[in-house]
This record gives C-alpha cells, structure tokens and sequence, in this order.
C-alpha cells in the first residue's frame, strides 16, 4: 500500500503543471488613476474590450492567448479636462514554470502549464497613473503675457516706443 501511494504521488507531481497548481491561468491586477474616477478601458493583444469601467478598480486578466501564447494587454485612462494616458501590460515566464524542469514534470511542461496560460505572469512598470491636466487658454484672463523679440527684428518705430523693465 506504500508503495501504491509513492507511485500515485510521483505520477501526480509529473503529470501536473507547477504554475497551474501555483498561479492559475488568470491573474488579479489593480489599476488606479488620479484623479480618481477616470475612464479605464483595458484592450487585449487582439484589440478586443476585456474590460471597460472607472479607476480605481480590481480586474482578473487571462495570462495567455492561447497554448504557448502570452497576452499583452493595453490599459486607457480618460477623464474629461485631463490628457489620455495609456499604459502595456505584458507577459513574461511564470517562475513557477521552471518548477517542471526541476520537479520533472514533463507533462506540466509541455501540456498543462502551456494550455491553462499559468506558465506566463502578467506585468507592468505603473499600475498607479497620474493624468496630467490640459491646459486650457482663457481669453478672458485678465493675466498678462510676455513675448521676447530680438531687438534686431523690430521696425525702429516700435523699438522708439519700447521702455526697459525695472526690476526690483
């Protein structure tokens, strides 16, 4: 009876993947903006709508496009009065992965891992954005402006009716 369960261990450990039993084949990422409440919509490698909805927000992204295909995802904030800010998300080989080569799982390798997409992990500099605001131009300012011209430029009428700045 010993032996049978050592048997049935081994063969449960090879014909397992590391990563699927480790990571799964989808991961949890969290995308914040500020200002809060901006406009997220997160865009696969096929170009395709995974997700549309308001920051800050907890979504669960597949890892890969298929067997021994990464995913790559591209995440869109929006928010009226602000630039639009876009950041990639990609994938790069799961550390668990490699747990096959070294616990000899041969059909978590090449099969299992590969097919359920845990043998890639989902990554990116910045999850947290900061979006910049536009610069709106108010006719109405009463702000004043200063324009720097190259004296050699002017007509001498204008340059006869220029006053030199006091600065205090």
């Amino acid at each position: 009876m010993k032996k049978l369960s050592i048997v049935f261990g081994v063969a449960a450990l090879s014909l397992s993947g590391c990563a699927s039993i480790m990571s799964g084949g989808s991961q949890t990422m969290t995308f914040a903006s500020t200002p809060e409440l901006s406009d997220i919509t997160i865009f696969n490698k096929a170009g395709k709508k995974v997700h549309v909805g308001q920051a800050p927000v907890t979504v669960k992204l597949k890892r890969s496009a298929g067997f021994f295909v990464p995913e790559r995802y591209s995440v869109v904030f929006e928010k009226e009065g602000y630039e639009k800010k876009t950041i990639d998300v990609s994938s790069h080989v799961n550390g668990w992965y490699v747990g096959n080569i070294l616990l000899g799982g041969l059909i978590g390798l090449l099969i299992v891992d590969p097919a359920t997409g845990a043998m890639y992990s989902l990554s990116t500099k910045e999850t947290s954005i900061v979006l910049n605001a536009l610069n709106k131009s108010d006719t109405t300012s009463d702000a004043q402006s200063l324009t720097i011209v190259s004296t050699t430029e002017l007509p001498k009428g204008v340059l006869d009716k220029a006053q030199p700045i006091q600065v205090n």
